[in-house]
């Protein structure tokens, strides 16, 4: 929150304007730049010393993302899901990590992307999908282990701020996955400025784990800087489970992209 990472702003003429997207996944150099404050991976856990826009991510009570457990139960309410099984059309990319999708939509208008609405101390809230981005480790771990990648969804609020990822891991398996194989070529970590539009069905991907009807949930934030924090967070129970070639493609145009997990103090997981 993606993520997420979270990150991507979404342009002011439509969201297909790639380079200038802002929300947490495509363009993560650029706001780096925009700030004169560059960082990496390599430098995980020293971002909240870089610039004092980054304290968050160093003296953060929510921070993600963090390890979860199966004995920890799940979420109280999946999310209600609508709009997720239509066709939809974006910019296809590399963040710079892996791949990447802003979806378009009419300037200031979220209302026509997919969305979910879940209720966060009594009050009802609904979020749009405004991009998705993949994380290679998984960002989640589960009873200490990491996924081979994790797919981020990412959701903004009624006036374009990010606000909850959903958040699903991603393994080999025996199958290939209707979600990836959907997917354009894929495009290169090294190839950072090349977009193309795409139409894809996201709805596949939340049926291939179930829909979210277990999931964890907790308080948390982007994660990458500014780490900004006020994200809500579901992440899947279920796998999505792609075949050995699309992992292989997938691993291929990425580059590490997981942060060191955050120990939990006022993350209020599974409490909504």
């Amino acid at each position: 929150m993606h993520s997420v990472i979270f990150l991507i702003a979404l342009a002011a003429t439509t969201a297909l304007a790639c380079p200038d997207l802002q929300y947490h996944s495509h363009d993560l150099e650029k706001r780096a730049e925009a700030s004169g404050t560059p960082w990496s991976y390599n430098n995980v856990n020293t971002w909240g010393v870089l610039s004092a826009e980054y304290e968050a991510c160093q003296d953060g009570s929510h921070q993600a993302p963090i390890g979860l457990r199966l004995d920890q139960g799940f979420a109280p309410a999946s999310p209600k899901f609508q709009g997720y099984e239509r066709n939809v059309t974006g910019a296809f990319a590399n963040w710079g990590y892996g791949p990447s999708m802003t979806l378009e939509h009419a300037d200031g208008d979220f209302s026509t992307l997919p969305h979910f609405s879940f209720a966060e101390d009594t009050k009802s809230e609904t979020v749009y999908m405004s991009a998705w981005h993949m994380h290679a480790p998984s960002e989640h771990t589960v009873d200490g282990r990491r996924s081979r990648a994790e797919l981020h969804l990412v959701h903004v609020d009624a006036d374009g701020s990010p606000r909850a990822v959903l958040a699903l891991r991603i393994d080999p398996g025996t199958v290939d996955s209707e979600f990836f194989k959907q997917l354009p070529p894929l495009i290169g970590h090294d190839e950072n400025g090349k977009q193309v539009n795409a139409t894809l069905n996201v709805g596949l991907a939340l049926q291939e784990v179930d829909y979210f009807k277990r999931a964890w949930t907790y308080a948390g934030s982007l994660t990458t800087p500014p780490c900004t924090e006020g994200i809500r967070f579901f992440v899947a129970r279920d796998t999505l489970f792609i075949g050995d070639a699309q992992m292989r493609a997938l691993l291929g145009v990425s580059q590490y992209s997981a942060r060191t997990e955050q120990q939990v103090w006022q993350h209020r997981v599974n409490v909504l």
